[in-house]
C-alpha cells in the first residue's frame, strides 16, 4: 500500500486543494425545493437556515414536493426593515411564498421557531397536517419563562458579533463546532463538519436576531392550542438543551387536543434533523400519510 504525505504536494496542487475546500463551504440557500407528491413545507428554527433540512428533505422528496424556505432576516432569506419582528411577520412572508407556489394548503413540519410559525399558519387555514419538532412559543406573556428564553438568546449576541468578523475561521474551527453541537445535538459524531459549519455561518448572518428577540419579548406566545383543528404530531427531543421540554413544552403537552400525537424522540438534541435525518423523515412522513383518505381519485 502506498501512502502519500500532504507535505509532498506541489505549491500548485496545494493551491488547488485550498480552492476546493473553499468551494465546498456552504452557501446561503433561499429555499430548498425538490421532489414531487403531496406539498410539504419545512420550517427551520431561529438563527439557522434551510441547510438543517437538507438530509431530511432529500429523504422526503421521494414521497412529497418539499419546500424549505429561509425565514426573513435569516441567512438566505429576504431582508427585514423593522426594529421588531415577530411570528406574525414571518408567517406573512411564508404565506406569500405559498401563494407564489400555488399551495392553498400543505403539510407543515417546523422545528423550534419553525414550529411556532407552523401553528400560526395552521390557524390561518394553510396546514393539512402539522408536525411540531421541539416547538418554541410555549410560554405566556409576561412570564419568567418568556424572559428566560429571551435572555438566553441575548447572551449569544457578543459571540455572534465577534463571529461576524472572523466568521470563516470560527465556522471551520473544530472547538467552535463541538461547542455548537453540544447545544444543538446529542450525538455530535453523526453530524458532518459541513453541516455544523453551515449552522454556525447561518447564526452569524442572522440579521433578525435582535429584532426577533425584541419582538418576542413584547408578543404573546402561542394562542390557546386546544382550538387547533389541524391534525398535530408533537415531537419533543430528549436532550434538548435550548428549550428543554420539561420547562418549555408544558403548554403544548397540556393544551393540544387529545387527538394529537405526543412523542418523545430519544437520543437527540434541539435540531434532530442534523443527527437523525432518517428518523425525522420517517416521523414526518408517517403523519403526512396518516392524514390521507383510503379512497383516492386517479
Amino acid at each position: 500500500m502506498t501512502m502519500t504525505s500532504h507535505t509532498s504536494k506541489s505549491p500548485a496542487a496545494a493551491k488547488r486543494a485550498s480552492t476546493a475546500v473553499k468551494t465546498q463551504r456552504p452557501q446561503p440557500i433561499k429555499a430548498l425545493h425538490l421532489g414531487s407528491g403531496d406539498p410539504l413545507l419545512l420550517l427551520h428554527g431561529f438563527m439557522v437556515s434551510p441547510h438543517c433540512w437538507e438530509q431530511t428533505a432529500t429523504r422526503l422528496a421521494s414521497q412529497c414536493e418539499v419546500f424549505a424556505p429561509a425565514f426573513a432576516g435569516h441567512w438566505g432569506g429576504g431582508p427585514v426593515d423593522r426594529w421588531s419582528v415577530d411570528v406574525q411577520v414571518l408567517a406573512d412572508r411564508i404565506e406569500d411564498q405559498l401563494d407564489e407556489l400555488g399551495w392553498r394548503t400543505c403539510h407543515i413540519a417546523g422545528n423550534s421557531l419553525g414550529g411556532w410559525v407552523g401553528v400560526e399558519l395552521a390557524r390561518r387555514g394553510r396546514a393539512r397536517t402539522l408536525t411540531l419538532i421541539a416547538p418554541a412559543g410555549g410560554w405566556h406573556n409576561p412570564s419568567l419563562t418568556q424572559l428566560r428564553i429571551g435572555l438566553k438568546f441575548l447572551s449569544l449576541l457578543p459571540i455572534v458579533e465577534i463571529g461576524k468578523r472572523i466568521g470563516d475561521f470560527v465556522a471551520d474551527n473544530y472547538l467552535a463546532q463541538r461547542m455548537a453541537l453540544l447545544l444543538l445535538s446529542k450525538n455530535a459524531a453523526a453530524v458532518s463538519r459541513r453541516e455544523v459549519a453551515a449552522t454556525i455561518t447561518a447564526t452569524f448572518h442572522c440579521a433578525a436576531m435582535v429584532p426577533m428577540i425584541l419582538g418576542n419579548l413584547r408578543a404573546p406566545g402561542v394562542d390557546d392550542l386546544s382550538t387547533l383543528t389541524t391534525p398535530v404530531r408533537l415531537l419533543l427531543c430528549e436532550y434538548d438543551r435550548v428549550i428543554p421540554p420539561r420547562v418549555y413544552a408544558r403548554r403544548y403537552l397540556r393544551e393540544l387536543p387529545d387527538s394529537a400525537d405526543r412523542i418523545l424522540v430519544n437520543g437527540v438534541g434541539h435540531v434532530p434533523m442534523l443527527e437523525a435525518p432518517d428518523r425525522m423523515a420517517t416521523l414526518i412522513a408517517e403523519h403526512v400519510y396518516a392524514s390521507r383518505t383510503h379512497l383516492r381519485a386517479v
